[in-house]
Parts: structure tokens; sequence; C-alpha cells
């Protein structure tokens, strides 16, 4: 059974900073890239930001020079950094990582989410 468990959601107000964690346990031979999503009220999950096992990094347009996403590969963890939250950075944010199991198959596993509210 593998595992991502999500940290660090709440309530900040509108250019204030907030710290998401994942971490990920169970029967993990290796990760390959992780990510964070998000899914806003009335809107479908969209892509934040992802990072390769070497570090290569991709993000959405609208959190670019905002959010910043970093991996432990030692502790198996994801974080992201958001700065200068915006209101529309409201939504429930879910870590994603692609695991091979310790057998050798392939899962893309999602956490059960942080909710995230920018509100002054």
């Amino acid at each position: 059974q593998v595992q991502l468990v999500e940290s660090g959601g709440g309530l900040v107000q509108p250019g204030g900073s907030l710290r998401l964690s994942c971490a990920a346990s169970g029967r993990i031979f290796s990760i390959n890239d992780m990510g964070w999503y998000r899914q806003a009220p009335g809107k479908e999950r969209e892509l934040v930001a992802r990072i390769t096992s070497g570090g290569s990094t991709n993000y959405a347009d609208s959190v670019k020079g905002r959010f910043t996403i970093s991996r432990d590969n030692a502790k198996r963890t994801v974080s992201l950094q958001m700065n200068n939250l915006k209101r529309e950075d409201t939504a429930v944010y879910y870590c994603n990582a692609d695991i091979i199991k310790d057998g050798g198959t392939f899962e893309a596993c999602w956490g059960k989410g942080t909710l995230v509210i920018v509100s002054s």
C-alpha cells in the first residue's frame, strides 16, 4: 500500500505565504515525477507544478514567479512554497507522485488534498 499525505494548508490573507508538504510512504521502490495539482470550486483539477526526480520543474503560467516546487528524494517528500498568494489560488491542493512499487508495478498516486483559502 502506497500513501501520500499532504500538510500545510490553511487560511491566509492575500499577499501572504504558505508552504505545502507531501510525504510518500509504503512499499516504494522509486518515485519518478512528483507534483501539485489544485481544484477550485466549480472547476476542473489543474496542474500547478511538477518536478522530475532530477529536479527539472514546470509550472502553470498562473503561478510562475510566485510558487516554487522542491523535493527531497531521500525523504520521499515534495513541497510547494506559495508566495504572494491571490484569492484565485483558493482551492484544494493535491499531491501526485508517479511511483514504482516494490513489485515493479507503476502507480500514479494521489493524496487526499489540503485546503488553501486566500481571503481577507
